[in-house]
């Protein structure tokens, strides 16, 4: 999730569904904003970029984070520690062991957590508890678990902000992804 659903949160959507593929009928993802306006469309540049990935984003309109998403599931990622915030705000006891960044949660989880387990939502289960186990031990990198809200920025820094999101999105598929 991010704040208008309209860069960070739904480039980080779709590059892990692109990634998480074999997984979806286990790993179900969307993305919402804190303050998103429902029905704006994605922003030009992310669209752009996902197409440039082989992603079709068109008719992807932004949604406004709820209680009740957050209540069903099992991993909320945030672009910034505020949404992180906003997300356990709405369902603390649900979420506070499941609710990270996305450079946080990159940060913390460890393949190894799911050693010798091949079904996916056992993996992921056993990769979301293995994090949250982690945080708090291990140190946090000198710019911080937030991803800047690319909003009216030059292109150049949106387009290095959206690089910054695909590397985010490859560490987590990787730990995700069998083998």
């Amino acid at each position: 999730m991010c704040t208008g659903n309209l860069y960070r949160s739904p480039l980080a959507e779709y590059l892990l569904r692109q990634r998480l593929f074999e997984a979806r009928h286990v790993i179900h993802l969307s993305s919402a904003g804190t303050g998103a306006i429902p029905g704006t469309p994605l922003a030009a540049a992310v669209a752009s970029f996902l197409r440039e990935r082989g992603a079709d984003p068109s008719g992807t309109v932004s949604r406004r984070l709820t209680a009740e998403m957050v209540e069903r599931s099992d991993l909320v990622l945030g672009a910034a520690t505020e949404h992180r915030e906003a997300a356990v705000r709405l369902a603390p006891v649900r979420t506070l062991t499941r609710a990270f960044t996305f450079r946080e949660f990159a940060r913390l989880v460890e393949a190894e957590d799911a050693a010798g387990l091949v079904d996916p939502a056992a993996r992921f289960a056993a990769l979301v508890q293995g994090a949250a186990a982690r945080r708090g031990a291990v140190r946090a990198h000198a710019g911080g678990d937030d991803v800047d809200d690319p909003f009216g920025a030059h292109p150049q820094q949106v387009q290095e902000c959206l690089v910054r999101i695909e590397e985010v999105v490859e560490r987590i598929a990787a730990a995700v992804r069998v083998g």
